[in-house]
């Protein structure tokens, strides 16, 4: 379907302007520009210009709220109710077992197929698959300064949205499945208003081979 095709890239790579959406799609810059429009008038992509000094500005692409909300925020409007339900009648520390034991669960599924592997790469890797199937849209990448996590999507947005304890307690399993010698550090995220989620890992006393 060619609506995920536009969404899919502008959600995995941010903004873009037409000729790379033509670019990466294989289609005419024409082609691509008359598909955005309709996208733009159906409220789903925005449009911005952005100056680059001599010259027209360029104009470029990406999602709308409405845009990112064609992809899954699992069971979002029942578990925010259920976060409320909790934290009124049953008060804050009961709120915060159930996200000490979902931290816990998380390790313990995690574990099971992270703990086999015993190189970084690959257990990053295996983490990428696993945070993919959850509806993440996770990727990673290896450079200079270590490995870069990224997340293209949150499928529980609304509930972290609602009570940030979901994000410490992610971020608590990656560091506990990657292993204590091994720094993670958030450097964007979604919930802060960035289009992704995204980490720095390496090691914490020793340069990544």
């Amino acid at each position: 379907m060619m609506t995920n095709r536009f969404l899919m890239l502008l959600k995995t790579r941010g903004p873009l302007t037409a000729s790379a959406i033509a670019q990466e799609l294989g289609m005419t810059k024409e082609g691509a520009r008359l598909q955005l429009l309709k996208y733009t008038d159906e409220g789903l992509i925005q449009v911005e210009n952005e100056s680059g000094g001599v010259g027209r500005p360029k104009q470029f692409f990406s999602l709308t709220a409405s845009g990112n909300a064609k992809f899954p925020d699992t069971h979002a409007e029942l578990t925010v109710k259920l976060i409320g339900m909790i934290r009124s009648t049953l008060g804050d520390n009961a709120l915060q077992s159930v996200m000490d034991a979902s931290e816990q669960q998380g390790r313990d599924r995690y574990m099971a197929e992270i703990d086999p592997i015993d190189d970084l790469e690959g257990r990053i890797a295996k983490l990428t698959e696993i945070r993919s199937r959850e509806g993440y849209m996770a990727e990673y990448s290896k450079d200079d300064n270590g490995y870069l996590f990224i997340e293209n999507h949150c499928p529980i947005c609304a509930a972290a949205a609602s009570c940030q304890g979901f994000c410490s307690g992610e971020l608590n399993v990656f560091r506990f499945v990657l292993g204590e010698e091994v720094n993670i550090n958030r450097l964007d995220h979604i919930i802060s208003g960035d289009r992704r989620c995204s980490y720095r890992i390496n090691f914490k006393h020793k340069s990544v081979v």
